[in-house]
């Protein structure tokens, strides 16, 4: 018979992992990457009607070899019109010596967190270490999440919250005020909600939303709305004037806003700074001086999931939480007798 997969959701991950966890885990991701204990092949985007797939795999080794692959639908619109997420997903965990599946876990928790943990990792190398405020730009799901993990590696006191629909910004506002304890106000435009030391972007945007002019010296900026290659939120020209970190170099020449910048003549692939993971190994350093301004250009790996995923199934099976089940037991037997098939399983 089949080992049991542990079916995981959202509530028994969010049950089994802090902010924290997801910092440590996304960390140990890309120093894992640098030490060839990990690999993401190149993410997959598959067109939808009114939105997006993106398949993302990767290898990890935690001291037990692992795979896991994640599926999410990204439909900007859901909330208007049926108020589902706009994000939906599942990650699939499989133990890679053997090729069994181990869980199948609900990818929204981890998916907001660790993105969440690889701008709190970064700012951890790319801000100033007295940065006291934050500018959020796009007050949707995401928004809570970086104000949450950014707020355990800097002394943040003060947000601004900025959003095209205000009814959004005041939600988020409250929100962070709640669970951070930080105060939280609405920025009545760009100009307010960008004067601040930490800047993060998570908009659905086309088209840039900053530029140059909007930032001051010293700002650190986490890029994270542009994951897939048709979305934009930082411009060129602001990105030419920036100490530039990318999660992962050759991605981010697909997608994000490194391959505006590029396609724009605006800069090249060497002008790039380093990757996280050369920052978190100590190959090169971070933030070159306090006036320096710098962007994270954060597109989203598999590595960040299957650490994250790693670490919540370990602690559900050590601590019981989640479903036990059996997708199929039709398995050979010892003796090498076949079972029989249904005859639609064939093909």
């Amino acid at each position: 018979m089949s080992p049991p997969i542990l079916l995981l959701s959202r509530g028994d991950v969010a049950s089994l992992m802090r902010p924290a966890d997801y910092l440590a885990a996304v960390e140990a991701a890309f120093r894992a990457d640098k030490e060839k204990r990990a690999y993401a092949p190149p993410p997959m985007h598959i067109i939808g009607k009114d939105g997006g797939f993106h398949a993302k795999g990767a290898s990890y080794d935690a001291g037990r070899p692992y795979v896991a692959v994640k599926l999410n639908g990204n439909f900007p619109g859901n909330y208007e019109r049926s108020g589902l997420p706009t994000i939906q997903g599942a990650i699939l965990l499989c133990d890679a010596q053997n090729g069994s599946i181990l869980a199948i876990i609900d990818s929204i928790e981890i998916t907001l967190r660790r993105t969440a943990a690889a701008s709190a990792l970064a700012a951890q190398h790319l801000s100033r270490p007295d940065a006291s405020t934050l500018g959020i730009i796009g007050c949707g799901a995401q928004a809570i999440v970086q104000a949450v993990a950014l707020s355990e590696v800097r002394p943040l006191r003060l947000c601004k919250a900025f959003d095209l629909d205000r009814h959004k910004a005041e939600k988020l506002a409250q929100a962070i005020t709640q669970q951070t304890g930080m105060e939280c106000i609405v920025a009545h435009d760009m100009d307010e909600a960008t004067a601040c030391d930490i800047i993060v972007t998570c908009t659905t945007a086309r088209s840039p939303v900053l530029t140059l002019s909007d930032i001051s010296p010293g700002t650190f900026i986490a890029a994270v709305g542009a994951d897939s290659p048709d979305k934009h939120e930082i411009a060129p020209e602001l990105m030419a004037a920036s100490t530039v970190v990318v999660d992962v170099l050759s991605q981010c020449l697909e997608m994000g806003d490194l391959q505006h910048a590029i396609a724009a003549g605006a800069m090249s692939a060497a002008q790039v700074h380093a990757d996280l993971g050369q920052l978190v190994t100590g190959a090169k350093l971070g933030r070159a001086d306090e006036y320096a301004i710098a962007i994270f250009d954060s597109t989203g790996t598999a590595l960040q999931d299957v650490a994250s995923a790693v670490l919540a199934y370990e602690r559900a099976v050590a601590g019981g939480v989640g479903t036990a089940f059996a997708l199929a037991d039709l398995l050979p037997s010892r003796s090498g007798a076949v079972p029989l098939l249904p005859r639609d399983a064939t093909q």
